[in-house]
C-alpha cells in the first residue's frame, strides 16, 4: 500500500511540471502567432513560421493546434482576452491625474491605444484572411461578434455611461468606430501627432454626447 501511494505521489508531482510546460508552450505559440500576424500578415504566418518563432517543433504546435485555423482562431481569442484585460486594468486604475484627465479623455485615449497597438494589427490581418478562407470565416465572424459586444460593454463601463439615455449607445458606438479607424490609419504611417488632436476633440464630443 505504501509503495503504491508513493508511486501515485511521484506521478502527481511529475504530472504538474508536464502540464506547466504544456501551458507554457501553448502560451508561446499564441504570442508568436500574434507577433507573426502583425509582422508578416496571414500569407507569411504558417504554422511552421509560428512554431519556429516560438522555439518549438511543428509537431508540438500541431499537438496544441491541429490546424492553422485552430491556431489563429485561438490567437484572436487570446487578443480579445488581452484587450479585455487592458480595458479592465484601465477601469480599475482610473485617470493618472484626475485634475488633468477627464473620464471621457481617459476612455477615448485607452480605447484608441488598444486599436493602434500590435494586438489590433494582428487581429486585422486575420479579419482580412477570414474574408477569403471558408474554414476561417465563420469562426472569426462569431468570435468578433462576441469581442465586439464585450468591448462595447467595457467601453460603457469605462465611460460611466448610461445607455438608457437617448443617443448614448450611438455615442459609444461612434467612439469605437473612430478608434478602429485610427487603428487602420496607423498601419501605414505613424499617425501619432494627428491622432492626439483627434483624441482630444473626440473626448470633448463624447463628453457632450453623454451629457445629452
Amino acid at each position: 500500500m505504501g509503495s503504491a501511494a508513493g508511486e501515485r505521489a511521484v506521478n502527481v508531482r511529475g504530472a504538474a511540471p508536464k502540464q506547466d510546460r504544456s501551458r507554457a508552450t501553448r502560451q508561446r505559440l499564441l504570442e508568436s502567432a500574434v507577433t507573426c500576424l502583425a509582422e508578416h500578415g496571414w500569407s507569411g504566418s504558417t504554422v511552421t513560421v509560428v512554431a519556429e518563432h516560438a522555439g518549438v517543433s511543428r509537431g508540438a504546435a500541431q499537438h496544441h493546434f491541429p490546424t492553422r485555423e485552430d491556431l489563429f482562431t485561438a490567437a484572436v481569442e487570446y487578443v480579445a482576452e488581452e484587450r479585455s484585460r487592458a480595458l479592465r486594468a484601465a477601469i480599475d486604475r482610473g485617470p493618472a491625474d484626475e485634475a488633468a484627465a477627464s473620464p471621457a479623455y481617459t476612455a477615448v485615449r485607452t480605447l484608441v491605444d488598444l486599436y493602434t497597438g500590435t494586438l489590433f494589427r494582428a487581429a486585422l490581418h486575420l479579419w482580412v484572411a477570414a474574408t477569403n478562407e471558408p474554414q476561417l470565416g465563420p469562426r472569426v465572424a462569431a468570435l468578433e461578434a462576441r469581442i465586439g459586444r464585450e468591448t462595447h460593454r467595457m467601453a460603457v463601463e469605462l465611460l460611466g455611461a448610461d445607455e438608457r439615455e437617448p443617443g448614448v449607445r450611438e455615442t459609444v458606438q461612434g467612439l469605437l468606430d473612430m478608434a478602429r479607424g485610427l487603428g487602420l490609419a496607423n498601419l501605414l504611417t505613424d499617425d501619432s501627432a494627428r491622432r492626439e488632436r483627434v483624441v482630444a476633440q473626440w473626448a470633448r464630443l463624447v463628453e457632450q454626447g453623454l451629457q445629452g
